[in-house]
């Protein structure tokens, strides 16, 4: 989604992405994806962009304001959100546009990265076809846990249709080289999205829908630390996993 906030700042003050880039010691492209694609720069570019546009930091993005330095807790805790809903889509997409080995999606459904990010399908064909490996896992419409999960949200067969519905998003990749597609009937004790060494977790909270449970973002950065305990959970399930054929 584009940032018309920082369009906008650029456009009053009569700069270029070219000299903005230059400004902030970045690719002009990287200033093209800020613009019109949404993405977040790192903090201390943000910090350099918005003092050469004389805005806010936090008015041109965000999600800076909202993320929260743990590094004092666990030198692979990058930022803890309150809410998912706190984690903009294209944060999302700049979490797997980068990764090069391994994309790992674990979930009920998350329709919601589809319906935000209508090209989420093309960005991980576009991750495949460069060698990326990449492993989908989904919520079983038809599991008991998955029905139990409904009626602790009070969201009744609400989400078995939104297992259904990213079952129906997911399954057009099924046929890509590179790209698996399975179901599982387990307890989603925390949605997982891992590229490469980078991961967010959506932790669940009883009773509370995803969208207002917090999530922290992962940075791998030892052996047999908090993201290894994380991946061999997602290997853990996926093992169970039901492949999905096309």
């Amino acid at each position: 989604m584009p940032n018309e906030r920082l369009r906008d700042a650029i456009a009053a003050r009569g700069w270029t992405h070219a000299r903005l880039a230059e400004a902030t010691d970045v690719d002009p492209k990287s200033v093209e994806r800020w613009v019109n694609l949404g993405r977040v720069p790192r903090r201390h570019t943000a910090i350099q962009a918005a003092e050469c546009l004389g805005e806010d930091v936090y008015a041109l993005w965000p999600a800076l304001q909202q993320a929260r330095s743990a590094r004092a807790v666990s030198p692979e805790l990058v930022a803890l959100y309150d809410r998912r809903a706190d984690v903009s889509a294209s944060m999302f997409v700049n979490l797997l546009t980068p990764a090069r080995d391994h994309i790992d999606i674990l979930v009920y459904a998350a329709v919601f990265l589809h319906e935000a990010y209508p090209r989420l399908n093309d960005l991980l064909t576009e991750r495949a076809e460069a060698g990326c490996a990449i492993r989908i896992a989904v919520g079983d419409a038809d599991s008991a846990d998955v029905r139990k999960r409904g009626m602790e949200e009070k969201f009744g067969h609400g989400i078995e249709s939104r297992c259904r519905l990213a079952l129906m998003h997911y399954r057009a990749l099924v046929t890509t080289p590179g790209i698996e597609l399975r179901t599982h009937a387990t307890t989603l004790y925390n949605s997982i999205f891992r590229a490469d060494d980078e991961m967010y977790v959506n932790a669940h909270v009883w009773g509370v829908n995803a969208y207002a449970a917090p999530v922290w973002h992962l940075r791998r950065t030892l052996d047999g630390g908090l993201f290894d305990t994380y991946t061999d959970s997602f290997d853990a399930v996926w093992r169970t996993g039901r492949p999905v054929k096309g």
